[in-house]
């Protein structure tokens, strides 16, 4: 059998997590592979490993990225989610795989729409089985989805109702108990705006009597927050 030799490229800032990572892989990775992991804690490392890769055209295959990272030096790269964005830009063929304790499901139907990664895994889901399974899967069937994700997903199925990043992020601002008078704090828009979108939500979601706590439950239970 031939062998498939597969360079890999893993950022995360905590070097005990990507150690498990490696050694994950190496364990579980199939008799005809050979991987070869470089790893970074930061968007400036990543950076670098990445154009170095291309440079002596041997770019990566797979990409690893966790999305709270530091970011670069010149600001234009905040976090992982700012680097896969950019591969899937400049190197298309390449999987992407995001590692994330974030489990806000504005987040996660973001990160599917601006990335659509290979492999989507929530850390508080990841056990050395999971992520053997996510390692194969990528490769021949993407994606894969961890539990947290794939629940998300199915109850957005059930109820489809369609929401921008603005309108989530909002449903989720307010169930944290923000008053909507300090949404325009935490949102690039005026409170009239604001405003607006908050009754279209209402009738979005048919919330009759016109509450906000009305709203956030609703939108609970079809599994918007």
């Amino acid at each position: 059998m031939k062998n498939q030799e597969l360079k890999i490229l893993m950022v995360d800032d905590h070097p005990m997590i990507i150690e498990g990572y490696m050694h994950t892989l190496m364990t579980t990775k199939k008799e005809s592979q050979t991987l070869e992991i470089d790893i970074a804690s930061d968007c400036d490392s990543a950076l670098k490993a990445i154009n170095r890769s291309k440079n002596i055209g041997q770019p990566y295959d797979i990409y690893f990225f966790d999305i709270s990272i530091p970011e670069s030096e010149d600001g234009l790269y905040k976090n992982g989610e700012d680097l896969a964005k950019r591969v899937k830009l400049t190197d298309p063929d390449a999987k992407v795989v995001i590692l994330t304790m974030y489990e806000e499901v504005y987040r996660i139907h973001d990160i599917i729409r601006t990335i659509n990664p290979e492999g989507f895994l929530i850390k508080s889901d990841l056990t050395s089985s999971e992520l053997a399974s996510a390692f194969q899967a990528i490769q021949n069937n993407p994606p894969f989805y961890s539990g947290t994700v794939n629940k998300v997903l199915r109850k957005s199925l059930q109820n489809p109702i369609s929401l921008d990043l603005i309108n989530h992020k909002m449903l989720h601002l307010l169930s944290l108990g923000i008053k909507t008078k300090d949404l325009v704090k935490h949102l690039d828009l005026t409170l009239s705006a604001i405003e607006k979108r908050k009754k279209n939500l209402k009738e979005l979601f048919f919330v009759e009597d016109g509450k906000d706590e009305t709203l956030i439950n609703i939108a609970k239970e079809k599994g918007y927050i």
